[in-house]
């Protein structure tokens, strides 16, 4: 456990947790060379049970025999960056959540004929780029048992930091990978598509009719701009959430909640 007590902000190692841009660490141009950033210790040790490996730690210094300390014992020969709290919070930008970083190797990918083996109840999301909603519908998804998720590649990294942090380690929970092509194709796995939005034939979120469906697919889009009209007019069903007082939309993370519950349980 090599701990390395740094005191300048360009010490050798430590532009994993300050210099590298969110593309950088996903490294598009070599995938397998990935990296990601987890914070606080909860969620750290949430991916690590899920069996993510880290690359290195930074910590305050109070944390290596407190908070981080089993963390720190089931890391292995990686190295341990410590300093002040001030020092890191120079170096990270902001004042650190609990006090933990770890750099996590990003893992390889299933393909979306593997992620929907066995599954009945998936959720696509569908070009939503706010990470704080792709956090919250990870979270809602492991919450409410969704078996899996799926993202069109115009769509939010769920393993970017934020993200991972709103969602509380679910992203590393359910299963999930890329959808390329056009999400129609997922009637070859035996799945109905699902699209929420608004439109004349709607129909409401309790319709019978969708509780009898052995294989659903729930798609969901940005509040904004909702789902593109092609994916509405290719989807077997177009649902809605009823609603009250002329509201006619809610945030994403929470539609998909209430979408969840109402479609999930039996």
């Amino acid at each position: 456990m090599p701990v390395i007590e740094i005191s300048a902000l360009t010490h050798p190692g430590v532009e994993l947790f300050s210099t590298l841009t969110e593309a950088q660490l996903r490294n598009r141009i070599e995938p397998e060379k990935g990296i990601f950033i987890v914070e606080s210790p909860k969620v750290i040790r949430v991916a690590m049970e899920a069996g993510y490996q880290p690359v290195a730690l930074l910590c305050e210094r109070k944390h290596i025999h407190g908070d981080a300390a089993d963390i720190i014992q089931q890391c292995g020969d990686i190295p341990i960056y410590t300093g002040s709290r001030e020092l890191l919070a120079k170096l990270t930008g902001y004042t650190l959540t609990r006090g933990v970083l770890c750099a996590m190797r990003r893992p390889t990918l299933k393909s979306v004929e593997a992620i929907c083996k066995d599954t009945h109840r998936i959720v696509v999301i569908d070009g939503i780029v706010d990470t704080t909603n792709i956090g919250a519908i990870f979270r809602s998804a492991a919450a409410l048992g969704v078996d899996a998720v799926l993202l069109t590649t115009n769509s939010c990294d769920p393993l970017n930091r934020r993200a991972v942090r709103v969602s509380m380690g679910a992203v590393f929970l359910v299963p999930w990978t890329w959808i390329e092509g056009d999400i129609s194709q997922l009637h070859d796995w035996g799945f109905k598509t699902l699209a929420m939005a608004l439109s004349d034939n709607s129909l409401p979120l309790d319709a019978p009719v969708l509780k009898q469906e052995e294989r659903l697919a729930i798609i969901m889009g940005t509040e904004g701009d909702g789902l593109p009209k092609e994916t509405i007019a290719e989807a077997d069903y177009v649902v809605k959430i009823p609603m009250s007082h002329g509201v006619d939309s809610l945030n994403v993370a929470a539609a998909s909640a209430i979408a969840f519950w109402e479609l999930v349980r039996k």
